[in-house]
């Protein structure tokens, strides 16, 4: 609860984001940083979006996400998740072998480079790691990141749903922010309640 209305804050008291942004549904706060017209970016694997946007390597600098000087009690040093893209060959798929090859080449030293430098992600496999694709500031702070300060997420049972769920309570508090509504703790606990109630 109190992470989320921190969140919600940045814009409900702090004001360093336009109330108008609340309704980005794309990229345009890719775009807005590219052109100058924010500051910062919350972001992951920015670079090849902000490559697409006409915005050089050079024209910004890479950080995690800070944290609070102190910690509140029981806090823990946690600013992103470990995450990736999973895949999986079923048991009794009609071509096995087929499935088996594919999951082979996607995992390849060579597959694993060409999509780092499309996408910016980091390669699940270590024979690459030393590749000059992987040392960019982006990817370093990403793996430092990913080595010291990285949770995975809560193991529920319905993941994608708690994500929705979740994802949907911010949203809407972030509109009742643009609307000028008050965000306070009550506020942002029954949006989490509504959610906590619907994964039962």
């Amino acid at each position: 609860m109190a992470a989320v209305k921190r969140y919600v804050d940045l814009m409900a008291a702090d004001k360093i984001v336009n109330p108008s942004n609340a309704e980005y549904a794309q990229n345009q706060s890719v775009s807005d940083f590219a052109n100058g017209k924010a500051a910062m970016l919350l972001w992951q694997a920015a670079g090849s979006n902000l490559k697409a946007q006409k915005m050089a390597p050079d024209a910004y600098g890479i950080a995690p996400v800070p944290f609070p000087a102190t910690a509140p009690a029981g806090g823990k040093r946690v600013n992103s998740m470990v995450a990736g893209i999973n895949m999986a060959v079923f048991k009794h798929t009609k071509n096995r072998d087929g499935a088996l090859q594919f999951v082979k080449f996607m995992t390849s030293d060579q597959e694993q480079v060409i999509l780092n430098k499309t996408y910016g992600s980091l390669p699940p496999v270590s024979t690459v790691a030393s590749d000059a694709a992987f040392t960019a500031p982006e990817q370093q702070v990403i793996q430092q990141t990913l080595a010291t300060t990285a949770a995975p997420l809560p193991q529920v049972p319905n993941e994608s749903t708690f994500e929705t769920l979740v994802g949907t309570a911010i949203k809407e508090l972030f509109a009742d922010a643009a609307s000028g509504r008050p965000i306070t703790e009550d506020t942002v606990k029954a949006k989490l309640t509504k959610a906590q109630q619907q994964m039962r």
